[in-house]
């Protein structure tokens, strides 16, 4: 598998802390030495990563025009999860927080989701292969740094992996506008999987066949639907303040 790019200054710290290894080479903005990007050049020059001191349109470039800070880095990719890592997820967590995500395409949405999920303390991100965002460059940057904490698992089977969860004593909660009740009135403590479907077409019938149980957000305006970012934070932070309590 090629290298990647990342950019961003909490896109390429976050790699830097986690798994240095991975970095081929960075490129920083000519003449910028800031105090927030100052100990990052000093900590990449301790891994022995290579350092090529680049002009704005290289940088402009090389991240297709988004604001990439002043730094990018070339990296190995990250190990790929899949539905063989879930049962060591599992173990290692006593009251474990997943969350699903069933067509969500857009990269920025999955790196809002996946910024959700860490600051929710969610043990794994899960999708399946056929109908999510790839991890690229938008989705660590959107992340702040998320894509690198969260364990983000490719399933096969997305319908298959969520009975393997229930097996494992994981309650699976999906979101849809048609539930009889709303998040505020579900349990959800213990272990747990919740569910949330690519805007517009939600959840796929087989998805939503196999949950437990469905919930919503209550909606008092005129808007019909949140952003499943927003969606997502809504109901992990409530399971949050539930488990806390």
């Amino acid at each position: 598998m090629s290298n990647e790019y990342i950019y961003g200054i909490h896109a390429v710290k976050a790699v830097l802390e986690k798994d240095p290894v991975r970095f081929v080479e960075a490129f920083v903005l000519k003449g910028r030495q800031d105090d927030r990007l100052l100990p990052l050049i000093n900590q990449l020059q301790v891994f022995g990563v290579s350092i090529q001191q680049t002009g704005r349109k290289a940088l402009d470039d090389k991240a297709n025009g988004a604001n990439h800070q002043g730094i990018i880095g070339r990296v190995k990719p990250a190990k790929a999860l899949n539905e063989n890592d879930l049962d060591e997820i599992l173990a290692s967590q006593a009251n474990p927080l997943l969350l699903i995500l069933d067509g969500v395409t857009d990269p920025h949405n999955l790196g809002a989701c996946l910024r959700n999920a860490d600051a929710a303390g969610v043990a794994a991100v899960i999708v399946p292969k056929d109908k999510s965002a790839p991890l690229t460059a938008t989705v660590s940057k959107v992340a702040c740094g998320a894509a690198e904490t969260v364990p983000l698992v490719r399933v096969t089977n997305l319908a298959r992996t969520m009975r393997h969860l229930q097996e494992q004593n994981v309650w699976i909660v999906g979101t849809a506008g048609e539930a009889t009740h709303d998040v505020y009135q579900s349990k959800l403590t213990g272990p747990l999987a919740i569910v949330m479907g690519a805007e517009g077409d939600g959840m796929r019938r087989l998805t939503r066949e196999t949950c437990d149980d469905l919930i919503k957000i209550p909606m008092a305006g005129s808007v019909s639907s949140l952003n499943v970012s927003v969606a997502s934070g809504v109901c992990l932070f409530e399971a949050v303040r539930q488990r806390q309590g």
